[in-house]
C-alpha cells in the first residue's frame, strides 16, 4: 500500500511541478530542476517496490527500494530547504542563478535569453507563493512528508526483524 501511495503523491508532484511550467507558464530556476530528480528517481524506485511487494516470500527486496525512496526524499529535502534559504536570503545560492540585475551571470544565460528573448528564472526570487510559502517551500515540506511515509515500511521491517511490533 505505502510504494503505491508513494508513487502517486510523486506522480502528483511532479505533474503538479510541470503544470506550473507549460500550463501556467512559470519558468523553473536551476534548481528547482533539480529538485524534480528526486522524484523521477522514486517514481521507479516505488513502482519497483510496489510490484515486488505484491509477490509471495520476496522478504527485504521491498523494503530495500523503499528505503531507496526514503534516501531520494530526504535528498529532495535537503534541496529544497536549501532552495528556501536562497529565496530568503538566509544564505547565497549558485552564482550561476542568483542576483538577477540588468545583466546576465554567464554567457550561457546571455545566449538563453537572446535566443528566446526571455530571462532565465533566478534561483533567489520567489516566482510563486501562496500565504507566504514558495513552490520550493511546499516542495520542502512534501519532501519531508514522503520522506516519512517512504520510511514506514523500513520502520515496520525493522521492528519485526526485532521481533516488536507497531
Amino acid at each position: 500500500m505505502v510504494p503505491w501511495m508513494v508513487l502517486a503523491l510523486s506522480v502528483v508532484t511532479l505533474g503538479g511541478a510541470y503544470f506550473f511550467q507549460y500550463a501556467l507558464g512559470y519558468a523553473p530556476c536551476h534548481l528547482c530542476l533539480q529538485e524534480r530528480i528526486p522524484y523521477i528517481f522514486a517514481i521507479g524506485a516505488a513502482l519497483v517496490a510496489g510490484i515486488l511487494s505484491r509477490e509471495a516470500n520476496l522478504g527485504i527486496a521491498p523494503v530495500v527500494f523503499m528505503g531507496l525512496c526514503v534516501i531520494a526524499f530526504a535528498i529532495g529535502t535537503g534541496l529544497s530547504a536549501y532552495h528556501v534559504g536562497v529565496e530568503y536570503k538566509w544564505w547565497p545560492g549558485p552564482s550561476s542563478c542568483t542576483g538577477g540585475g540588468l545583466i546576465s551571470n554567464s554567457l550561457d544565460a546571455l545566449t538563453a535569453e537572446l535566443q528566446t528573448g526571455q530571462r532565465v528564472p533566478q534561483c533567489d526570487k520567489a516566482a510563486w507563493t501562496l500565504f507566504g510559502i514558495s513552490l520550493a517551500g511546499f516542495n520542502f515540506l512534501i519532501s519531508l512528508a514522503l520522506t516519512f511515509i517512504s520510511a514506514l515500511p523500513v520502520i515496520r521491517f525493522q521492528s519485526e526483524a526485532h521481533g516488536r511490533t507497531l
